[in-house]
């Protein structure tokens, strides 16, 4: 089983100079000021996402090297430049296992992967080499074991490449989530729900008790709505049609209005029967109604449960519903970003009288705009 992330080391990476052994729990809710460097730490697990992808035969460039290329490349990712950062560094703790390494900037303004290495407990840190572009792992994960069965690098890469970063973002009348997809297309949740139809009708057929609450949350937030209306077309493909109630009439995915189609997406993610071991959601609280935040922040407290959740929120009325031991707070000092988890006892006298979320809008937890 694919271990959730317990401890995590960055440095070098966007705006974060240096986060060491940061300890992650199984909810963590990411609040602070623009700029102050949560969307980076959101970005850095797409970069482990880049890096986990296996190379297609058929492309020159990596993952990882499209990645950099879509950013502005490799010295737009380094913390205030090529002149002060030469590379990258992270060290991630999961379980009784761990991986680390450099990115490094090469004389030609692209990069290579040196001290790249896997840990398990029983046996210390392994080293996998330097100077290429592609991780090391994905090549020694196919590898069996020193005992014959599943290798290190095997755990390490189950681990990392199941972690998943949701962003409901588009929702436009063009999202992919409004389109028709495969019903073959329903192994997991995509990235931007893409494939939300296939899915759903894969827990309608499959997992009825998990179709049925995602039905339910939905109408609590949208009384009117009754039921998907899930039928593939001559084509094989299904889209996100739907009925409302006293009607039979089935209503089409642009009849959603935005908040109810990213909150389907998010009662989706939260409710999935098998989820990742880690999931990432950015800004979930995006056209969401003040009741819906509430009937969210449930659903997340019930999936941290089952899975670890990094959730990055500006939404006051989100944090409310949370303890502070929950929250991260980020902050800029000299440039740099900083993450520290809340204290219940250091706000106890506040707490008697304010929620989280009026000592954030008071800015007694810092993590509004500041001067530095």
């Amino acid at each position: 089983m694919a271990q959730e992330l317990d401890r995590l080391t960055i440095k070098g990476f966007k705006s974060i100079r240096s986060l060491e052994d940061f300890e992650l729990r199984n909810l963590n809710v990411l609040i602070g000021g623009n700029g102050t460097g949560k969307s980076n730490l959101v970005d850095f697990f797409r970069l482990l996402r880049a890096m986990m992808e296996l190379p297609l035969p058929h492309l020159q460039n990596s993952s990882l090297k499209t990645y950099f290329a879509d950013g502005g490349g490799i010295d737009d990712f380094l913390f205030n430049g090529p002149k002060v950062t030469k590379y990258i560094e992270a060290m991630l703790r999961f379980g009784p296992n761990g991986y680390r390494f450099k990115i490094v900037r090469t004389t030609d303004e692209t990069f290579t992967i040196n001290d790249e290495a896997q840990y398990w407990e029983s046996s210390g840190w392994w080293e996998m080499g330097a100077g290429h572009t592609t991780p090391r792992l994905l090549r020694e994960r196919t590898k069996p074991g020193v005992r014959g069965g599943q290798s290190v690098a095997s755990y390490v890469y189950d681990a990392i490449s199941s972690w998943k970063i949701y962003h409901f973002h588009d929702t436009s009348n063009i999202a992919p989530m409004r389109r028709s997809e495969s019903v073959e297309d329903c192994e997991y949740l995509r990235f931007d729900a893409a494939n939300i139809a296939p899915f759903l009708l894969d827990l309608k057929r499959n997992q009825t008790k998990t179709y049925e609450q995602i039905v339910e949350s939905v109408q609590l937030i949208a009384p009117f709505f009754q039921d998907f209306v899930l039928r593939p077309n001559k084509q094989d493909k299904v889209r996100l049609r739907w009925r409302q109630k006293g009607s039979d009439y089935p209503l089409k995915p642009y009849h959603l209005s935005d908040g109810t189609i990213r909150f389907i997406c998010l009662a989706t993610a939260l409710l999935q029967p098998y989820p990742p071991s880690t999931m990432i959601i950015d800004e979930p609280e995006l056209g969401l109604h003040p009741y819906a935040i509430e009937i969210l922040a449930e659903l997340i407290q019930a999936a941290s449960q089952k899975t670890q959740l990094i959730v990055s929120t500006q939404s006051p009325a989100l944090v409310d519903c949370f303890a502070p031991q929950d929250v991260i707070v980020a902050t800029r000092e000299k440039g740099a970003s900083r993450f520290e988890r809340l204290d219940a006892k250091d706000l106890s006298a506040w707490l008697a009288d304010y929620s989280l979320g009026d000592l954030w809008r008071k800015n007694v937890i810092a993590g509004g705009p500041a001067c530095e």
